[in-house]
C-alpha cells in the first residue's frame, strides 16, 4: 500500500510541548499522520479536536527487564491460554474501548477504532491475543515503525490474560529484534511488569535510533 508521506515539520518538536505534554491541536488521524507522528515521539489522544501528546516522563518498558512472576510464568508454562497475533486486531481494539472494572469509558472512541483499523490493514498496527476455550480472554495492540513498537492498550475478560499477551508481545519483540516498546504512560499494571519512566529527552533519543532499524513483525 502507497502512504503519502508526511513532512515532519507538520508536527512541532515534541520538546516545545506544554506542561501536559501537549503538542498541537489539529489535523486528522490518517495512515500517514499517525505513521509520522509515532516516528517523532508524538501520539493522538482526543479526535474532537484532535489532540496530539509527548509526556515527560514517556513510560516504556526495557525488553530485558520485563517482570514474569512465578505464577504468571506458570501460567505461560502451562499453556493455558492459546495465544495468537493480528488474528482479531478489530475485536481486541473494541473490546479494549469497552466499559471495565474501574472505568465507564476510554479514549478509544469508533474515530480511534476506524483509524486504527486502517492503520492494522496497511501493515503498521499489531495486536496480541489470547484465547480460553475458543473465545477472546484478553489481549493488547499497538503501532510498529521500524525498531519501534508502540503499546496502545490492552484488556482483560479472564485474569492475567491482557499479562500473558503484554508478556507473549515482550518475547516477540526481542526475537524480532526491535528496539523501543513504549508504552507512553505507566500503569499500576505496567509498574508490576517492571515498565519504567524515563525523560522525554532520552525517549526521543532512542526513537530516532529506534525507527530507523529495519524491523519486520513477521
Amino acid at each position: 500500500m502507497q502512504i503519502p508521506t508526511i513532512p515532519p515539520a507538520d508536527f512541532p518538536d515534541p520538546r516545545l510541548a506544554d506542561a501536559k505534554g501537549l503538542v498541537k491541536v489539529g489535523g486528522d488521524l490518517s495512515v500517514a499522520r499517525l505513521l509520522a507522528a509515532y516516528r517523532c515521539g508524538v501520539f493522538p489522544w482526543t479526535v474532537n479536536p484532535v489532540s496530539w501528546w509527548s509526556p515527560d516522563p514517556r513510560g516504556i518498558f526495557e525488553l530485558d527487564a520485563i517482570h514474569i512472576s512465578k505464577s504468571l510464568g506458570k501460567i505461560i508454562r502451562q499453556g493455558f491460554f492459546q495465544v495468537t497475533r493480528d488474528r482479531a486486531f478489530r475485536q481486541v481494539i473494541e473490546a479494549c474501548a469497552a466499559p471495565g472494572p474501574g472505568r465507564r469509558d476510554t479514549w478509544i472512541s469508533p474515530e480511534f477504532i476506524a483509524a486504527y483499523t486502517q492503520l492494522h490493514e496497511a501493515g503498521h498496527a499489531h495486536s496480541v491475543e489470547c484465547w480460553r476455550d475458543g473465545e477472546l480472554a484478553g489481549g493488547i495492540y499497538g503501532v510498529a515503525a521500524g525498531g519501534l513498537f508502540a503499546g496502545e492498550s490492552m484488556f482483560h475478560r479472564v485474569s492475567n490474560s491482557s499479562k500473558v499477551a503484554l508478556a507473549h508481545l515482550a518475547a516477540h519483540l526481542r526475537a524480532r529484534n526491535f528496539a523501543l516498546f513504549d508504552i507512553q504512560m505507566l500503569t499500576p499494571i505496567t509498574r508490576q511488569l517492571g515498565a519504567v519512566a524515563i525523560p522525554r529527552a532520552d525517549y526521543l533519543q532512542r526513537l530516532k535510533a529506534a525507527v530507523a532499524k529495519p524491523c519486520r513483525w513477521d
